[in-house]
């Protein structure tokens, strides 16, 4: 689980390449692809998979056998045959018109993670591509050529048609990519990288296409930096409870034991073990009897957002070494069309990874307020040096406020609404792209209010000068936080450290 957190980010790689077999691939490898340089390669079993997968499609081919997608139109128009000389033709004007997406382009790194998952499902071997356009996306992501993917236009249920058609419009020489940093057309940016175009036979357009990669990529590189936000929140919560002397008695492993939510008692455990050697947590009685339940149900709120996250970890765990394309080719020669496509599983897990998210950064702003409120802290008002005269971190909050109630809207679930398509025949869809696109988003949001909070505890701390009692992993901590924001002596603008600073939590483990 990763509430317990017991896995490291970062796992060493056999000479730095990640072996895409369609059955070993996980987050931790597909962050190393994404943001480091390790490279991707598919094994020679996995090929041999490939090879006998083509195998059974132009063998049915040669039969004379109707498959869907191969030889018939797509969606509605299923029951059209195609005749044999324009099957090739068919994959072709598949991708071009299903390369209809919009929007700001998707970031390269949820991009890049794209290719990586599609490329790890067709080396299952149920997809029927060949084996040198498999081993050209390959290619394209080691060379680094980046397909332009516009963010907005899957319904996430036949599935990722528009954006991975972006993607794989790029290996036939169209649409666009960057290469070196530079926008290209898709022939010049294979060109440029010495990579050659491939001409595209039967299902292979669709077996590119037919996938939910997209959201589950979005999905996979926002809970890699949900992970940290979660940790950054129990982080700032420590903080905050040294910098208003919170009471650690509610945090007693005795006491979270006959409520027996793993999470809960992760949460408080790792608080405690932050928090050893404070001399600023207090006992119940001490100075009162109780806190707010924004400091007190740290364990309760913190640790149910862990378990969306241990849920929705379980579900990627499977999807990213799923097929989830159509039709199937099973290894008995069967060709049977299904519905691997459909986004619901991934759907619904995202949906409950931004309502997790989002309660970190609703706790978390009550915390600010807690600081910066003198009726409730007994600090200087809004913890300003010469309060009146200055302002202090009294809009800040208000900034905390404005990105919770943007993650209230966000996280309105995308997955319980359908609009059918392909004149009625995919009469339900997930909209699991929708909810993934929202998902990092709200997590961005959470690490900017816990950002905020983080700040409001180190000026507190200052003010208090109170550094030399905390415990050496919170002042630690500390020490980081203010490398980016040093505590403000007067009012200054602070937007940019700000933003900096969430930036270092979505990127940046707590624990390294």
């Amino acid at each position: 689980m990763k509430g317990e957190r017991t896995v490291e980010l970062d796992r060493p790689l056999v000479n730095n390449q990640v072996a895409l077999d369609g059955l070993t691939l996980d987050r931790y490898k597909i962050e190393s692809v994404v943001y480091g340089n390790a490279k991707v390669v598919v094994p020679e079993d996995s090929l041999l998979r490939v090879r006998a997968s083509r195998e059974r499609i132009e063998k049915q081919l040669k039969d004379g056998k109707v498959i869907y997608g191969v030889n018939t139109g797509f969606g509605k128009l299923s029951d059209i045959e195609i005749e044999k000389e324009d099957i090739a033709k068919l994959q072709l004007n598949l991708l071009r018109a299903d390369a209809v997406g919009v929007g700001d382009p998707l970031p390269k790194p949820v991009v890049r993670a794209m290719m990586v998952l599609r490329a790890n499902a067709l080396a299952k071997g149920f997809s029927g591509i060949k084996e040198d356009t498999l081993l050209l996306l390959v290619e394209m992501i080691n060379k680094g050529v980046h397909p332009i993917v516009p963010c907005k236009g899957s319904v996430g249920a036949s599935g990722d048609l528009a954006p991975l058609s972006h993607i794989a419009i790029v290996l036939i020489g169209e649409g666009k990519a960057e290469y070196d940093g530079e926008i290209l057309s898709g022939g010049e940016a294979l060109k440029r990288a010495g990579l050659k175009p491939v001409v595209l036979e039967a299902k292979e357009g669709l077996a590119l296409i037919n996938g939910t990669q997209a959201m589950t990529a979005v999905g996979v590189v926002a809970l890699n930096e949900a992970e940290r936000v979660g940790l950054a929140a129990d982080m700032a919560a420590c903080l905050t409870m040294e910098a208003l002397q919170g009471i650690i008695s509610a945090f007693d492993s005795e006491l979270l034991a006959v409520r027996p939510h793993p999470e809960l008692e992760f949460v408080a455990s790792r608080m405690r073990n932050w928090l050893e050697g404070s001399k600023r947590i207090t006992h119940q009685g001490e100075i009162r009897m109780q806190d707010a339940y924004s400091i007190r149900c740290i364990p309760q709120v913190h640790g149910a957002s862990w378990q969306a996250f241990n849920y929705v970890e379980e579900r990627l765990k499977i999807e990213i070494n799923s097929a989830t394309d159509n039709p199937i080719i099973l290894e008995s020669g069967e060709i049977i069309s299904g519905g691997h496509f459909h986004g619901q599983p991934i759907a619904l897990a995202m949906d409950f990874l931004k309502v997790g998210a989002a309660e970190w950064a609703n706790i978390s702003e009550r915390r600010t307020e807690r600081l910066v409120n003198p009726q409730l802290s007994g600090l200087s008002p809004f913890l300003a040096v010469d309060p009146g005269l200055e302002c202090g971190l009294m809009v800040a909050q208000y900034a905390a406020a404005a990105l919770v109630s943007e993650n209230k809207v966000l996280a309105h679930p995308a997955s319980v609404d359908s609009i059918p398509t392909s004149a009625n025949q995919e009469d339900h869809v997930s909209m699991g792209t929708i909810g993934s696109r929202q998902a990092r988003e709200i997590i961005h949001n959470s690490a900017r209010v816990i950002a905020i909070e983080l700040i409001c505890a180190s000026q507190a701390i200052y003010l208090e000068k109170a550094e030399n009692q905390l415990a050496p992993a919170t002042r630690d901590y500390l020490e980081r936080v203010r490398k980016i924001c040093p505590p403000l002596e007067s009012d200054r603008a602070i937007s940019e450290q700000m933003e900096e600073l969430a930036q270092y939590i979505l990127r940046e483990d707590v624990l390294q």
